[in-house]
């Protein structure tokens, strides 16, 4: 092939080969849950909600206008009880009819239409908190998905490398067994354990293919086994003080019950409202003039509750004993969650310790099947006797790797569980 050929054909599979090697770490899985996963738009939903209320709540300032017509047929019509003189008053017609345009403008309630739009703000945001907890919760779940996967993969490359042995060792049995050095069947025994980790590799495969589509729908994204996990390196500080959201969350709602108070103090203030009334019907304001005529009236109207029979007092009460509660609800999960981290650092330290062992255990391992290895070429054991030796130190090697993961799975639940 040409050199330009070559280097246009490099060029070409470059996207192909970089997709078809894609990582995926923890961090992107949580970043693709709080951006796809339907929950997190409640957040954006929320606050277009709180705005579209807030300004409805802000219209009470503007003036009310209503247009209002009505017609009347009544039985009977007021009169003049006697009879002047010289005089003559008609009554008035037993239909009337009248059409009026009124208008009434706010002037002064204390605040309250201020007071409701701050409520609908603390409101909005307990709300959008409580969609953060939500979405916090889920990363729990994520973990436990992409830890599994990375065991499965852990697991493969094991057995991989042991079947890669093993296919060595197959072959020198061969050869063995061609010069009468060792018996036949001994490369059946062989053979045998190699179909057996066959066997293993296509259950990893569809295993790891089914926590894959798994983890793929929280994340709403299309992770294949093309993706390769990163395994995470996670630092703990046993010393941070816990930074869960549900611990905003409690602020929160004691902001927002703190507000409520605010809201029920401008109940009793008194409000102040300007109005105008213009008209046209029949009788008018007049009611001696029995025509059709055109009115107006302006005027003010205050109102004050004075005594509410100390209800403002109650609902402050009330909200007061809901601090109370959303406070021992706080020290509640504190406390559980105190012990929670308790235990998982407790388990961290032990895996540590365990990981420390396998360490020496493997070491220990490898130098048996060196020794069988030897016996084995002599003669001195059966393959199956090599074979023992053999799957012992790579269970020790799968070991070490389940160890390992589940150290990582409980400092990554532990960070999730103090909110770092």
């Amino acid at each position: 092939m040409k050199p330009f050929l070559k280097i246009t054909f490099a060029l070409l599979l470059l996207p192909i080969l970089s997709h078809a090697q894609q990582t995926l770490s923890l961090e992107n899985c949580y970043d693709l849950v709080n951006k796809n996963y339907p929950l997190a738009k409640q957040t954006e939903l929320l606050q277009q909600k709180s705005a579209f209320e807030i300004d409805a709540l802000n219209k009470g300032k503007l003036p009310k206008i209503d247009l209002n017509a009505q017609g009347t047929y009544q039985s009977a019509v007021t009169e003049l009880p006697i009879h002047l003189p010289n005089v003559t008053v008609n009554p008035l017609n037993k239909d009337q009819y009248r059409a009026t345009l009124d208008v009434n403008q706010l002037v002064y309630n204390g605040g309250m239409i201020d007071a409701n739009s701050k409520l609908k703000e603390a409101q909005t945001k307990t709300q959008q908190q409580q969609v953060s907890v939500n979405l916090y919760q889920i990363k729990t779940r994520i973990n436990q998905l992409y830890f599994s996967i990375l065991l499965l993969q852990e697991r493969k490359a094991i057995l991989i490398s042991k079947q890669n042995q093993l296919v060595t060792k197959i072959n020198e049995v061969k050869i063995g067994v061609k010069f009468g050095a060792i018996i036949p069947a001994s490369e059946k025994v062989l053979e045998a354990e190699n179909l057996k980790i066959k066997q293993q590799l296509v259950e990893i495969q569809f295993d790891k293919k089914r926590l894959l589509e798994n983890l793929s729908v929280p994340t709403f994204s299309t992770i294949d086994d093309n993706t390769t996990l990163v395994q995470p390196m996670i630092f703990n500080d046993f010393t941070v003080e816990s930074n869960r959201p549900e611990l905003k969350l409690f602020d929160i709602q004691n902001e927002q019950l703190e507000v409520s108070k605010e809201v029920i103090s401008k109940n009793n203030s008194p409000k102040i409202n300007a109005f105008g009334q213009a008209g046209y019907g029949n009788p008018g304001l007049n009611m001696l003039d029995n025509s059709f005529q055109t009115f107006y009236m302006v005027g003010l109207k205050a109102n004050w509750n004075v005594f509410d029979w100390n209800k403002s007092k109650t609902e402050k009460q009330a909200l007061s004993v809901s601090k109370e509660i959303v406070s021992t609800e706080k020290e509640t999960f504190l406390l559980n969650n105190k012990l929670q981290l308790q235990e998982m650092e407790n388990e961290i330290h032990k895996t540590e310790a365990v990981i420390n062992t396998d360490s020496e255990i493997i070491t220990l391992r490898e130098d048996v099947v060196k020794s069988s290895n030897s016996q084995l070429k002599n003669g001195v054991i059966t393959s199956s006797e090599y074979l023992v030796e053999f799957t012992n130190l790579y269970e020790a090697k799968t070991n070490q790797k389940l160890h390992e993961i589940q150290l990582a799975l409980a400092k990554a639940n532990y960070k999730i569980v103090k909110g770092n």
